[in-house]
């Protein structure tokens, strides 16, 4: 359809009804404009991406745990609608409060800082956290899980988190209110792109100081993610937020087509929601077109969206979309298969002569 012609649907004179659905409000969105029309168009690619069984990656900046997201992420899990994830630290550190039982509340944002430091209270926007009774209570609790783990060996941050979801799950007084602990029962990767830049990694110094070393495997996990992409027929992100989440999903496609020298083109499906610009030059904003550029998305002209909005409001409206009229989905239990995945990439890479091990000659 030539753009630059008069013609397209009709903009309907919206009437609401008190017995509207989650659908007929994404079909008021979808048939609008702005970022309402955006946000109805990435519902819609989202269920598509669905059905056609796709791979589907959930990458989560910002602070989305604090505020209760957790939980949707945990019925997208359970209905099939998410295969792996990329997320900060602060995301699995700050969920994990819930699966513990440790108090978060609502606060406020207009407030006196340095009264809220004397009273030994954290603040992420209008969120509080206390300092000892969670900050504290959850160090102790990473401390001791990971003590005596991963310090014999190089692991990687799916690794890491399947491990705290085994944990989570066993010992915690709520396991039920965590996705990590969900995404151990599932088989779903959970990804940590900036694991030092977090608590978790603050809470692995103790240790290192008693000479505990902890070696991240962090090329092994860009392998793992690309071989995820390359194992896919059809695959997609839906981002939350930008950042290095973001980058990390989204770069599997020139790590295949640039570094390993394949021609396999990205993703084919991308929904984006940010309140980034684009014209900043950073990455958060960078618009998924150009992406295109870089190898990181099959088509520059379909299969994207991008929804310029606060994910705390785009990202419920997404996710009730899709649970309402999507049946579910077989899990594709992605962790158990990685070191499959990993080694069908390594086969292939290797076809190639030019790509043959070298190997060292014995004296």
């Amino acid at each position: 359809m030539d753009p630059h012609k008069f013609h397209g649907k009709d903009i309907p004179h919206i009437k609401l009804d008190p017995k509207m659905t989650i659908e007929d409000l994404v079909n008021v969105f979808a048939s609008s404009g702005f970022n309402g029309r955006q946000l109805g168009e990435a519902a819609k690619l989202y269920a598509k991406m669905i059905k056609e069984n796709a791979t589907i990656c959930l990458t989560v900046s910002g602070a989305m745990t604090p505020v209760g997201f957790g939980g949707i992420i945990k019925t997208l899990i359970e209905r099939g609608f998410v295969d792996w994830i990329v997320t900060t630290g602060a995301n699995v550190y700050h969920e994990d409060h819930f699966a513990w039982g440790l108090p978060v509340k609502q606060g406020s944002f207009n407030v006196d800082d340095m009264k809220l430091y004397e009273n030994e209270i954290v603040r992420i926007r209008d969120v509080y956290i206390k300092f000892y009774e969670t900050l504290e209570a959850e160090d102790q609790v990473i401390q001791k899980m990971f003590e005596d783990k991963f310090t014999d060996k190089p692991f990687t941050t799916a690794e890491f988190c399947n491990l705290m979801g085994k944990i989570s799950k066993e010992k915690s007084k709520h396991p039920e209110k965590s996705f990590i602990t969900t995404a151990y029962e599932y088989d779903v990767p959970v990804y940590i792109s900036t694991m030092k830049d977090s608590s978790l990694a603050l809470n692995l110094a103790v240790h290192r100081l008693q000479d505990k070393t902890y070696s991240l495997d962090f090329v092994r996990e860009i392998i793992e993610q690309a071989a995820i992409l390359y194992d896919s027929k059809k695959s997609g992100i839906l981002e939350l937020g930008g950042g290095v989440p973001k980058n990390t999903a989204q770069q599997t496609g020139p790590l295949l087509d640039q570094i390993l020298r394949r021609d396999d083109g990205g993703q084919d499906y991308v929904i984006q929601i940010t309140d980034a610009r684009p014209d900043t030059g950073g990455l958060s904003g960078a618009t998924l077109q150009e992406g295109k550029s870089w190898g990181k998305v099959q088509d520059a002209h379909h299969g994207m969206v991008t929804v310029y909005a606060d994910a705390t409001i785009a990202f419920p409206i997404l996710a009730l979309y899709v649970l309402s009229n999507q049946k579910t989905r077989k899990p594709k239990k992605l962790y158990k298969k990685l070191d499959k995945m990993y080694g069908k990439l390594s086969k292939d890479y290797f076809k190639n002569p030019a790509n043959k091990k070298k190997v060292k000659k014995r004296n």
